[in-house]
């Protein structure tokens, strides 16, 4: 390198990855939306989950789980939380 000449090099962290269980129709329209945009898919994908990120730190919660208030069953549905143990746990109850 000559003296007074200066290289700015710039390192992207990008990465290979597998995505398992992604809907296929949800992947085919993300490519074809990638393309019709000019990039490719994993620009467009970091660019979802950057936004998702950053719109999740947005919306928590500022207060706790205390301050929230129950809601009544519905109408009929009074042991549902009874029955439903019955048929996860196999209690032998009769239900109903």
């Amino acid at each position: 390198m000559d003296e007074g000449q200066q290289h700015l090099c710039y390192i992207e962290h990008l990465m290979d990855t597998t995505i398992r269980n992604l809907d296929e129709a949800i992947y085919r329209s993300a490519k074809a939306r990638a393309v019709l945009e000019g990039r490719n898919l994993g620009e467009l994908v970091s660019e979802a989950l950057r936004l998702y990120l950053e719109r999740s730190a947005d919306r928590r919660p500022s207060g706790s789980l205390g301050d929230l208030e129950p809601e009544p069953y519905p109408e009929g549905c009074e042991r549902l939380s009874e029955e439903i143990d019955g048929w996860v746990y196999a209690t032998g109850r009769e239900t109903g």
